[in-house]
């Protein structure tokens, strides 16, 4: 995303101290000035009074019983990126629960998610305030990226 906006100043947050280095690392490879990395849980690393005007997520959204977590590449992956509570539900609840405190009035929060789980973050997102929630497809014509904006 910095790379593609490069007029922008962009903020990375990952649990993972190794996901941070590696992100830094790779700024630096690719000469990207415009974003900053943050180890910690969520908005746990951003000061209280920051206001973004997009939040991208995506977070683990994977049920812990889904067959595909032993197929393909995804075996290698660690299950703390891959893995959440609640269906595959429970980080992108904690994150719209908390987005309103760090968006900009007209704000807009997108999430990857899974294919079957479009109706399920729509929901979440609408119970929470936030408007014009909408799905996007995948070039595979799934559900994939929900969005919504809000307003105070």
């Amino acid at each position: 995303m910095a790379s593609e906006l490069p007029k922008r100043q962009l903020q990375g947050v990952d649990f993972q101290q190794e996901a941070v280095e590696l992100a830094n690392s790779n700024a630096d490879k690719l000469n990207i000035r415009n974003v900053r990395f943050a180890q910690g849980s969520w908005f746990a690393p951003i000061d209280q009074g920051h206001k973004f005007a997009i939040i991208v997520s995506n977070p683990p959204y994977i049920d812990e019983n889904d067959p595909h977590l032993s197929q393909g590449d995804v075996r290698f992956e660690p299950s703390s990126a891959l893995v959440a509570e609640n269906n595959g539900l429970a980080d992108i609840e904690t994150i719209t629960a908390a987005a309103p405190s760090y968006l900009l009035d007209g704000g807009w929060l997108l999430f990857e998610h899974g294919f079957e789980q479009g109706d399920a973050v729509r929901r979440i997102m609408e119970n929470h305030g936030f408007t014009d929630v909408t799905t996007e497809k995948d070039y595979g014509n799934n559900d994939r990226v929900t969005l919504g904006k809000w307003h105070p």
